[in-house]
């Protein structure tokens, strides 16, 4: 994983998404050749350090050391998902406020999302929070 924007594209470690702290937005790398899998926007993902005792079974199996990746895409109509709420410790989309709870797999609370955001099981590879298994369903949006 690598931070959106980051020049030179450094791999990220747990230690750089703080804990219970607004996502990091990131885009997966392969591990083998270094690229970084920009391509697309619905490759972005946000990544969230949290406390792992408050996972339900399916969060813990794709967290590493507390930290899940969500595609940062709202299910919804598209917008990228980037409010972070540490008191109730949810997502929100900006665009029509669907709200997202990432201990539970990123499932929708409230809002007109039709469907959870889907997870990019990760785990820790010499340090680096590096794709485990592709994402957990389709990223993105379906039109009507």
């Amino acid at each position: 994983m690598v931070a959106v924007g980051a020049s030179p594209a450094e791999p990220l470690t747990v230690d750089k998404v703080p804990p219970g702290e607004k996502p990091v937005m990131a885009w997966p790398m392969d591990p083998e050749s270094s690229t970084v899998r920009n391509g697309s926007r619905l490759n972005k993902v946000l990544l969230l350090r949290l406390d792992p005792e408050g996972f339900d079974s399916e969060t813990k199996d794709h967290a590493a050391e507390g930290v899940v990746a969500y595609s940062a895409v709202c299910t919804h109509t598209g917008c990228d998902v980037v409010n972070w709420h540490p008191d109730r410790r949810l997502l929100e989309c900006p665009c029509h406020n669907s709200v997202y709870d990432p201990m539970e797999g990123a499932k929708v609370v409230s809002g007109p999302a039709p469907r959870r955001l889907p997870a990019l099981p990760l785990k820790i590879t010499d340090g680096r929070l590096v794709v485990a298994k592709p994402f957990t369903g389709r990223p993105g949006f379906q039109q009507m």
